[in-house]
């Protein structure tokens, strides 16, 4: 890929770098763009049918290492959760997959750039690109960090709130063990005291919060946290 190609900004965005470029703009081919080019040209279709595939095994794989606690119904609940159209369309516009998307002059006026199905199947597909690209293990690798947001983000849903059980959860998903948390201040009268804790991982600050009591300073911290390595929405 020559170093003004129009796709080397989603190359960067994306945080990997095709051996072979020609995969990338075929997941970027909508089936209109390639219908107008001649019947013969190739669309995306093929490509997020296998980029499906993979990313199935990917968050299998991940929800059965990670997740024991989980029955067999449980865990299909939460990959079906993920791998919905929305899953999917909030992962594309995190890449901003629309704006690199080669469509026909037609789906252009009719705002496919942001139609959900087009922007769906554009990600799976940019999936079964790099799954083309580098083999399976590259594919994990990449899907990996997104897999582990996601998971962290859509299990703290429709439960009571434990922010430091999520904080540990993502944290041990990175390979970075369990948070410790510790006392900065004890401020005021025995009455009216309050608590200032912060939440380190690998010996470093990831949050600080405070509170009437060292359990409520804590889930502060552990809520900054997980606000700021994106585990869980402000």
């Amino acid at each position: 890929m020559s170093p003004d190609d129009p796709l080397n900004p989603l190359q960067t965005l994306l945080g990997y770098r095709f051996r072979d470029p020609d995969l990338l703009a075929l997941a970027l081919t909508h089936p209109s763009y390639a219908f107008e080019a001649g019947r013969s040209r190739r669309d995306n279709q093929r490509l997020e049918f296998l980029g499906d595939a993979v990313l199935q095994m990917v968050l299998t794989d991940h929800l059965y290492r990670n997740y024991d606690k989980l029955a067999e119904g449980e865990m299909t609940k939460l990959r079906a959760a993920l791998v919905n159209r929305a899953a999917l369309v909030a992962q594309a516009r995190r890449f901003n997959l629309g704006d690199y998307l080669r469509i026909g002059r037609g789906e252009e006026r009719n705002g496919g750039r942001e139609r959900d199905s087009n922007l769906a199947d554009a990600f799976e597909a940019v999936i079964g690109a790099i799954y083309l690209d580098g083999g399976f293990e590259t594919a994990r690798t990449w899907l990996t960090p997104l897999v582990i947001d996601a998971c962290t983000a859509e299990a703290s849903k429709g439960k009571e709130a434990n922010p430091k059980g999520l904080l540990q959860e993502l944290l041990q998903g990175r390979q970075l063990g369990s948070p410790t948390y510790e006392v900065l201040a004890a401020t005021g009268p025995d009455h009216q005291r309050e608590y200032r804790v912060a939440v380190l991982s690998a010996a470093q600050i990831i949050g600080e919060g405070s509170g009437p009591n060292k359990k409520a300073a804590e889930i502060a911290a552990a809520l900054q946290a997980l606000e700021k390595l994106g585990g869980k929405s402000p």
